[in-house]
């Protein structure tokens, strides 16, 4: 703007001394024109001084900007310089804690492997004592079960004449002789396991027939119960529960043999007889596992069930 102001008033100047002098009138009319170019000139001059002003004040704020620049960007290298050295100092004095963390931490795993290890041993070793009970159970059992009668004992009978004759009328007939019970019922269960029917009603009945009197007695009858429910011998699984329930009535699978044989019943189409051992099962039995199992049965039948509080009682 300024430029174009001075190169104004120049051409003005120029045209002024170009004009030639020819009248008054003229002649006052350049003098007008020359006070003009002068107060244009002295506006230029005073403009001129204004910007002058104006240049040196932005030069020093200028200047200042860049002091300021140079101070800011030393402030921030400082600052860089102390966050980086203070984060050296704290990973100095945090990474020897933390590998002390880290080898404790070490140890521990290696103590709870150790203690899981202790831990499976000692369930080892109370698995092998319960069965060394178990097996010391059915000895002691089978020691006190009673001796079978010798072939051909009997009452005493009175022969011809009066003549006493000894075991004769009533002789009963020899009987097989009976594997040991410690090795007959686990040969029974294991062939139960394996699927092998037959074999199994027949150990089982050998069991029953040798040692009915013994603590598995209840449970040969039980199996037996099961083998013939998986054959689809419903009756006949039936029938055998009620053994169970009759001749063995206060033993640990009296909840099994009900609700096996509601189950059973139920398969016979006899849903209303199966629904009374769930009850039966839930009033003598609360808190047994198959209380539950046996109120869920009697709820898909629609009909009413509540099972007693408190945790469920382990079967033995």
């Amino acid at each position: 703007m300024f430029r174009r102001f001075a190169v104004c008033a120049l051409v003005a100047a120029v045209a002024i001394s170009l004009v030639p002098l020819r009248s008054p009138a003229a002649s006052k009319e350049i003098m007008e024109l020359q006070r003009d170019v002068a107060g244009l000139q002295e506006q230029l001059r005073l403009l001129k001084e204004s910007q002058d002003k104006q240049l040196a004040a932005l030069t020093v704020l200028v200047q200042q900007a860049l002091d300021t620049s140079k101070s800011s960007t030393t402030g921030v290298a400082v600052i860089q310089n102390n966050l980086q050295q203070s984060l050296r100092d704290m990973e100095a004095k945090v990474q020897t804690p933390v590998a002390g963390l880290s080898t404790r931490l070490d140890g521990m795993d290696q103590d709870l492997r150790t203690l899981q290890q202790s831990v499976s041993d000692l369930n080892s070793s109370m698995n092998k004592l319960q069965q060394q009970l178990t097996d010391l159970n059915h000895a002691v059992s089978i020691l006190q079960a009673p001796a079978p009668p010798p072939p051909g004992s009997g009452t005493n009978t009175t022969g011809p004449g009066g003549a006493v004759v000894p075991g004769i009328a009533n002789a009963t007939p020899a009987s097989e002789p009976c594997e040991p019970a410690s090795q007959l019922y686990p040969d029974a269960n294991s062939d139960r396991s394996a699927g092998k029917y037959e074999i199994a009603l027949k150990e089982f009945n050998e069991y029953l027939r040798c040692y009915g009197n013994l603590p598995l007695a209840p449970n040969a009858q039980y199996l037996i119960g099961t083998i013939h429910q998986a054959q689809g011998d419903y009756e006949a699984a039936v029938q055998d529960y009620d053994t169970v329930l009759e001749k063995y009535p206060d033993n640990s699978k009296t909840p099994d043999a009900l609700y096996s044989k509601g189950m059973a019943l139920v398969k016979l189409g006899r849903r209303t007889d199966g629904a009374d051992e769930f009850a039966e099962l839930i009033k003598r039995f609360p808190k047994n596992d198959l209380a539950v199992k046996a109120c869920d049965q009697r709820k898909n039948m629609g009909l009413s069930c509540t099972v007693g509080h408190g945790a469920p009682a382990k079967k033995k």
